[in-house]
């Protein structure tokens, strides 16, 4: 490849796409993902985006995020998502996302672990509505190229400062790509997994990558189980059902029909009390029932959800629908500061694949796009102040030149799901056994 990018970005999900478009359009900006653009977990999302509704929130809002994370969070994170929460709305929807509105007005949910209303949808498909116009957006950028079906295969490192990658091409080429500032969104781990609602393709690899190098990672074995999943025995990732679907009145219930837990706690607490369930009854689910609630409703509000069911053989209007926990969210990752920086000079990391503590030991539903956005826009602001203006001072022969014959895709495949899993098992060894021994 012949064009010289400033900036590569890793990753085209929403925190990628948010990224490449807060910068400059003087920017050469190359984007790559390992499948197809609009592939990404961030599409999947369905329940919503969290936002600071109204100033006299913030406390209430900062408590929930803290108390769902275990108060293990860095507070000046959380503090910082909280307090730039309404400009992203309003960016998002300048980009054109169209969010549900009620008589004019925006519509907010709820879900597991807010005290308050003050999420924002489109719909049960909140993420496809926001990366789509992202994408959109991105589109229309002539700065900006986006390659598909091309995998990151390691970093290029010189004197702690990251100046490239190597990549194998759609065509099978490996080769070496250089930039001023290479940016991960690589998003999460789901793809390790057999029972996981992550697309199969994002197995972590830039997590491996950089544990291999000595980036900085941090609470790497904090993993998220959504609850509830629909259950099913074919092979290939879950179908999640979201959090909003009891935020707005579902119930959990067992084989006898009956409720065995308040189904608006944390995600943690809800998905150990499922499995307890489960190990009880020997059953390897449990169900979901909305029977209750006005049928109509809840397919004009979860439509989505309602096809997929049906098309699975259930009516969630008529009949509980059988559900499982699975692995979901990573809330740990390659370590970072509040401009998404790593402890490596222009390497950067944003949304799933990066950790900078605002989730702490579990993820508040909803807050996964906003973090990801507020910490995209933080990334691409340092960039674009302190990087695309320098200079590498390389000559083209100074560049590193690594060994692009010794990448072997499946034997490094085999290598970093090893490295990933082995630390989560080193680091927390009850966890591995109780959740991610089912890995693929």
């Amino acid at each position: 490849m012949e064009w010289k990018p400033d900036i590569i970005i890793v990753g085209t999900g929403a925190a990628g796409l948010f990224t490449a478009l807060k910068f400059p359009e003087t920017a050469k900006i190359l984007m790559l993902t390992k499948d197809e653009v609009l592939r990404s977990d961030s599409y999947l999302a369905q329940g919503g985006i969290s936002t600071l509704k109204t100033p006299d929130d913030f406390e209430s809002y900062y408590e929930d995020t803290m108390k769902a994370g275990r108060y293990e969070n860095n507070k000046d994170s959380v503090k910082l998502m909280i307090e730039r929460s309404p400009k992203i709305m309003e960016e998002l929807m300048n980009y054109g996302v169209d969010f549900d509105r009620e008589d004019g007005e925006l519509s907010y949910t709820r879900e597991g672990g807010h005290s308050k209303f003050r999420i924002l949808h489109h719909k049960d498909v909140t993420g496809k509505e926001i990366t789509t116009k992202l994408y959109e957006c991105v589109k229309k950028r002539k700065n900006i190229v986006i390659l598909e079906h091309t995998k990151m295969l390691d970093f290029i490192i010189r004197e702690n400062r990251c100046v490239g990658i190597v990549v194998k091409e759609s065509e099978g080429q490996v080769q070496a790509l250089y930039g001023k500032s290479i940016i991960l969104a690589t998003g999460g781990i789901g793809g390790l997994f057999v029972h996981s609602t992550n697309f199969r393709h994002i197995t972590g690899d830039a997590l491996a990558i950089a544990l291999k190098h000595g980036v900085e990672v941090e609470n790497i074995h904090y993993i998220q189980i959504h609850p509830t999943a629909l259950y099913s025995t074919k092979p290939g990732r879950r179908f999640l059902i979201s959090e909003s679907v009891r935020g707005e009145g579902a119930y959990l219930l067992n084989k006898d029909g009956e409720r065995f837990v308040d189904e608006l706690l944390p995600r943690d607490v809800v998905s150990c009390a499922i499995k307890e369930q489960m190990e009880k009854e020997g059953s390897d689910h449990v169900y979901l029932s909305l029977t209750h609630l006005d049928g109509e409703e809840v397919k004009q509000r979860f439509p989505n959800i309602y096809h997929h069911c049906l098309e699975e053989g259930y009516d969630l209007t008529k009949e509980p629908i059988p559900i499982t926990p699975v692995q979901h969210y990573h809330m740990g990752g390659i370590k970072v500061d509040l401009d998404s920086k790593t402890n490596i000079k222009g390497l950067l990391a944003v949304g799933e694949a990066s950790c900078n503590g605002v989730h702490g030991a579990n993820r508040l539903a909803s807050n996964s796009l906003l973090e990801s956005l507020v910490f995209a826009e933080c990334a691409a602001n340092y960039v674009s102040s302190h990087l695309l203006e320098e200079e590498l001072h390389m000559e083209k022969d100074e560049y590193p030149q690594p060994d692009l014959s010794s990448y072997q895709e499946e034997a490094l495949k085999k290598e970093y799901k090893k490295i990933i899993l082995n630390e989560i098992k080193r680091r927390d060894g009850d966890f591995y056994a109780k959740w991610c021994n089912n890995e693929n």
